[in-house]
């Protein structure tokens, strides 16, 4: 059995717009009985956000079916770094959402770790405070390492240049949870109840989504829905297993066609 991780900016929507026939396709899953999660590096606000977000434009997604890199930086932390206290920078739903997991937030005195998510809150004394404890030794972990977010007509500043400005001044590297690192993947695969070989990875970017699939040795498919144009792909050395228009093509050209079977 193939499961799907599909990326949501840019691969099933643009802002609070669906993109034409994505609705159709995640409903074609589920009526050919075909697990899926979406999976985003969008760190901004908690599941249940996003859960929201794509019920209203009509997919009738859960929570459960969401997969975000706050997400799998918990769990990260959790199973690798249990028990340790954190200082998050990030917005007050993810921090609850991180609190409720069971992670020991840092209340006073150094933590053991700087928690960097895509804080649209953030400001000087929370960058100022990350700062100086980083510089006493915490240690420095991100959820992912995008450096812009798409919007419906443009991009907003991500956490790529906070990270670089973070262990430039501090000389304390970032662990990078998020696409494209493999463990994202690996974590939805084992939500399908699949093995990571056999998820397609789908996605609209080639640095996260599509890097994220080759590093994990799986299939991927490339829609130009969002970021990647074919001048863009022409130029790179990241190279998707498929290229598609968009999520509406894939049922018929790699699923009812048996490509991915």
């Amino acid at each position: 059995m193939i499961g799907f991780a599909i990326d949501m900016d840019g691969t099933v929507y643009h802002g609070e717009r669906p993109i034409p026939g994505a609705r159709e396709f995640i409903a074609g899953l589920r009526e050919r009985g075909i697990p899926f999660r979406f999976v985003t590096n969008n760190s901004s606000h908690n599941r249940q956000f996003y859960a929201d977000r794509l019920d209203r434009m009509g997919f009738g997604v859960t929570p459960d079916e969401v997969l975000t890199s706050t997400v799998a930086t918990v769990r990260f932390i959790k199973d690798n770094r249990g028990g340790r206290s954190v200082y998050a920078m990030a917005t007050p739903d993810v921090k609850a959402e991180i609190a409720e997991s069971g992670i020991r937030m840092a209340s006073e005195g150094r933590p053991d770790i700087v928690l960097l998510t895509f804080d649209t809150t953030i400001d000087y004394g929370k960058i100022n405070r990350g700062y100086h404890y980083l510089l006493q030794g915490s240690e420095f972990i991100a959820t992912h390492p995008d450096d812009v977010c798409p919007t419906e007509d443009s991009y907003d500043i991500d956490i790529g240049p906070f990270i670089r400005m973070f262990e430039s001044m501090t000389g304390r590297e970032a662990t990078v949870v998020g696409k494209p690192n493999r463990l994202m993947l690996e974590m939805a695969a084992a939500e399908m109840g699949v093995g990571p070989e056999d998820v397609v990875m789908v996605g609209d970017r080639l640095s996260t989504d599509i890097r994220m699939a080759a590093d994990a040795g799986t299939r991927s498919i490339l829609v130009l829905s969002g970021e990647t144009d074919l001048e863009l792909l022409r130029r790179s050395d990241i190279r998707p297993t498929f290229v598609t228009g968009s999520v509406a093509d894939i049922l018929t050209e790699f699923v009812d066609s048996r490509k991915l079977f």
